[in-house]
């Protein structure tokens, strides 16, 4: 697992080479993200080097150009993200984090079936696991 957090700008970048396959320029980067954020390249820059240091990203020189890349995944990076923000607000406790939603009506009934097919995978999963080992 990643040791690898990230601030809110450098999510919308990871976004980015998330998706797109093989990497992006800072050139590429910078027309994607300005219009939604503002930043220019200088800043693009700056949160790379600092995101190359922390171990997120890495490049590859393509021509004459830095072609940056994610070194970790969004799965590994989320699940991180997701433990720190339940132990942060939540105490660590699923359990408190969905009863706040649902206390505050902050899941729509599609959300609270998704919730329940999801529990109810994680159970099947489980009772095969203790089915296989006994």
């Amino acid at each position: 697992m990643t040791n690898v957090s990230l601030s809110d700008g450098e999510w919308k970048i990871m976004n980015v080479l998330w998706e797109k396959e093989g990497g992006a320029t800072i050139t590429e980067l910078t027309a994607d993200l300005q219009g939604k954020t503002g930043w220019d390249k200088h800043i693009i820059i700056t949160m790379l080097n600092r995101m190359t240091k922390k171990g997120a990203v890495s490049y590859r020189i393509v021509g004459r150009a830095k072609q940056f890349y994610p070194v970790v995944s969004r799965k590994e990076v989320s699940i991180r993200e997701t433990r720190g923000f339940l132990d942060k607000v939540y105490r660590g406790s699923i359990g408190m984090m969905v009863n706040a939603m649902v206390t505050n009506k902050a899941l729509t009934q599609k959300e609270i079936e998704e919730l329940y097919k999801i529990l109810e995978q994680a159970e099947k999963d489980d009772e095969g696991k203790k089915g296989s080992s006994s």
